[in-house]
């Protein structure tokens, strides 16, 4: 890992860094905000899709266990809510992993697999809704207490900015992998598991491990929802709505690059933020929008923004070259 493979993730950070000093607006920051916790989940659904190829369409499972832990803990334990987060991501890498444990040892791969992690997360919604420990259809809300102990600050701009650590930290552990033998061996998995047995990669290990993380960082972000938002039901936290946002803004950005995800969920948002403001208060817009952008994206940019912007770059160097 070199100085330059770290260059773009820095400058997309600082750029973000500076916002809450170019701006106080409260309605910047929530949207920010927002942005930076689908990009979160965003970049847990492309380390498992982007760079290990196994797709998946129920992320939210580990996004609503990561939630309703961290609220269960205060809510009904006690805990400090800082320990309850750390708690929460990994209580959703274990959920990753019994997934995994349960999927990849019967061989399930690509729509099979898809469908299994969707299946999952349904079931984690329909049991959540259920539950009376859980708030049932009702939810549960946290007792509002604004000190930094609480994880609760007075100020939008200082959870904005852990969210943003929060990115950075995996946009550089997303970079180590990449560059790593973790992610070569994604990488061989990826491209054809077989021949990667051949060459004495333990697929199911790195398969695995690649699901636990994933989740994890899945987790994370709906630990942030939690704190920020301090509500949640079991159609927030288990809902579609985050499955298909995280595997959206990795794929309009560029799936399996380290920015992609950050990309992808600021350009769904802010051209969704766009759109409603151009067409009003028509209930689904955005969702439109994001469908007709996905349809846009696999048409005609596979790619997603910067691996189209990689090949662009590619074009013009090698025409320079000659």
């Amino acid at each position: 890992m070199t100085g330059r493979d770290l260059l773009p993730p820095a400058l997309l950070i600082g750029l973000l860094a500076l916002v809450p000093w170019a701006t106080s607006s409260n309605t910047m920051l929530n949207f920010l905000v927002t942005v930076l916790i689908v990009a979160l989940a965003a970049q847990g659904w492309n380390l498992l899709g982007g760079f290990g190829g196994q797709f998946s369409f129920g992320h939210a499972a580990f996004f609503g266990t990561g939630a309703y832990a961290t609220a269960l803990l205060q809510i009904r334990g006690g805990v400090n809510a800082w320990i309850a987060c750390l708690i929460g991501i990994a209580a959703g890498g274990v959920v990753g992993w019994v997934i995994g444990v349960l999927a990849f040892r019967a061989r399930l791969r690509g729509s099979y697999f898809a469908l299994v992690t969707l299946a999952f997360a349904e079931v984690l919604r329909i049991l959540t809704n259920a539950a009376d420990f859980t708030g049932g259809a009702a939810g549960l809300l946290l007792r509002l207490d604004v000190r930094p102990m609480n994880f609760q600050f007075a100020s939008r701009a200082v959870f904005y900015w852990i969210a943003l650590v929060c990115v950075a930290v995996v946009l550089l552990l997303t970079v180590m992998i990449e560059r790593g033998r973790f992610g070569a061996q994604l990488a061989a998995v990826r491209e054809n598991e077989e021949a990667a047995r051949a060459l004495g990669v333990d697929a199911l290990a790195v398969k695995l491990r690649a699901i636990t993380l994933s989740a994890a960082i899945t987790a994370a972000a709906g630990c942030l929802y939690t704190q920020y938002f301090l509500y949640l039901d079991a159609n927030i936290a288990y809902g579609s709505w985050i499955s298909i946002e995280a595997l959206l803004a990795a794929i309009v950005g560029g799936i399996g690059t380290v920015a992609g995800p950050v990309i992808g969920a600021l350009t769904l948002h802010g051209l969704g933020e766009l759109t409603k403001g151009f067409a009003g208060d028509i209930t689904g817009v955005d969702l439109v929008l994001f469908g007709l952008l996905l349809v846009a994206a696999i048409g005609f940019a596979p790619l997603g923004i910067v691996g189209s912007l990689r090949r662009l770059r590619v074009v013009r160097l090698s025409g320079g070259a000659r």
